[in-house]
């Protein structure tokens, strides 16, 4: 069992903000190039751009933090968190520099659904850093960035006036950290970039795939789910994502419901994730569970736990334990260019769970 990537990145943020010690798995980062000009160079965030319209500066985007004006088209883009490059190359324009997505990534700390669209684009590999300590501020700098885009991320108020001290805009998250939909970023980016035109085609496009996709796999209309998430070294208890999360929100997109239980533990809780004790493991009414393991045959073990195997679904078999990290990105942090991938190597999965519910 394992707690994933992002989980680890999330929780450390919050650890952060409010200085409560979390224990998690975290993985060692190594940093991306410091150079901005030996990777995603001065063609980076230029090539594929010159579509944004003449007219559509300046704009004013409302986030977390404020209010950020840009002036004029920007050709020099940064992103942090694990999905706004994406969305802006899906939207043709290159970043310069991102966040190195080291859990689940590829040999380049990028996915190869990214890679994809960058050679298709013609366009440069972008420096990657790690955030895994926080926002890497001296390294988002060297790259010079004229617009930072930051619309799923874990920024601090802190971080964030440090980042708009270098003199550059910056777009934060609209509401919690880590929990914008990638209908929402693609707006706001949309709107950052003079592409809003771009981006409803992209959200439409990419939810007409969504809804041919799910089609064929009408046993998942309507079953409860949840998401939970174990970590290896304290099994007493366990966590499970919220509504505000990305995941459970993408699983309602493909046709399930949010277990009852779970928007209940939720609450009004502004976090992506709650815990519960493996005393009320049977408490965890769904009738189909996900979560992530480390290597295939590790569920067996949560089967076998005396308190954690006692969730429903386990018992039912109506469960799919996941041990492909780039399939979990694709739900995780889930944008145009992953989620056609999800369609289809996680979304036959979760039809096949569905067809053992009880």
């Amino acid at each position: 069992m394992i707690t994933t990537g992002d989980t680890v990145q999330r929780r450390s943020f919050l650890a952060l903000v409010s200085a409560a010690a979390v224990t998690t798995l975290a993985a060692g980062c190594s940093t991306g190039p410091a150079n901005g000009e030996e990777e995603g160079g001065a063609t980076g965030s230029a090539a594929g751009s010159t579509s944004a319209a003449a007219g559509a500066f300046p704009v004013t985007i409302k986030h977390a933090f404020g209010t950020t004006t840009i002036k004029e088209q920007p050709k020099r883009v940064a992103t942090l968190g694990w999905s706004d490059a994406d969305i802006a190359l899906a939207l043709g324009t290159v970043p310069v520099a991102a966040t190195a997505i080291d859990w689940g990534g590829n040999k380049n700390r990028s996915t190869d659904w990214f890679d994809t669209k960058l050679k298709e684009l013609g366009g440069k590999q972008p420096i990657r850093y790690s955030d895994k300590d926080g926002t890497p501020i001296d390294e988002v700098n060297k790259a010079r960035p004229d617009l930072i885009l930051a619309t799923n991320s874990g920024l601090t108020k802190d971080e964030y006036t440090k980042l708009t001290k270098l003199g550059v805009p910056v777009i934060a998250y609209p509401g919690a950290p880590y929990g914008t939909s990638w209908q929402q970023s693609t707006r706001m980016i949309g709107k950052a970039l003079g592409k809003e035109s771009e981006a409803t085609n992209v959200i439409s496009s990419t939810e007409g795939q969504i809804k041919t996709a799910v089609a064929k796999y009408p046993q998942i209309k309507g079953k409860t789910v949840a998401w939970p998430w174990f970590t290896p070294t304290d099994l007493s208890k366990f966590g499970v994502y919220t509504p505000l999360d990305n995941r459970p929100r993408l699983l309602e997109e493909f046709g399930f419901k949010t277990a009852p239980v779970v928007t209940k533990l939720a609450g009004k809780t502004q976090s992506f994730s709650v815990d519960i004790s493996a005393e009320k493991a049977n408490t965890l009414a769904a009738d189909v569970v996900v979560f992530d393991i480390e290597k295939a045959g590790q569920d067996a073990q949560l089967k076998a736990h005396p308190l954690l195997g006692k969730i429903p679904a386990l018992k039912t078999g109506a469960y799919f334990a996941n041990a492909d990290q780039p399939a979990t990105l694709t739900m995780s942090s889930p944008t145009p260019l992953s989620i056609p991938v999800g369609l289809k190597t996680f979304l036959p999965k979760l039809a096949q769970a569905a067809d053992k519910a009880k």
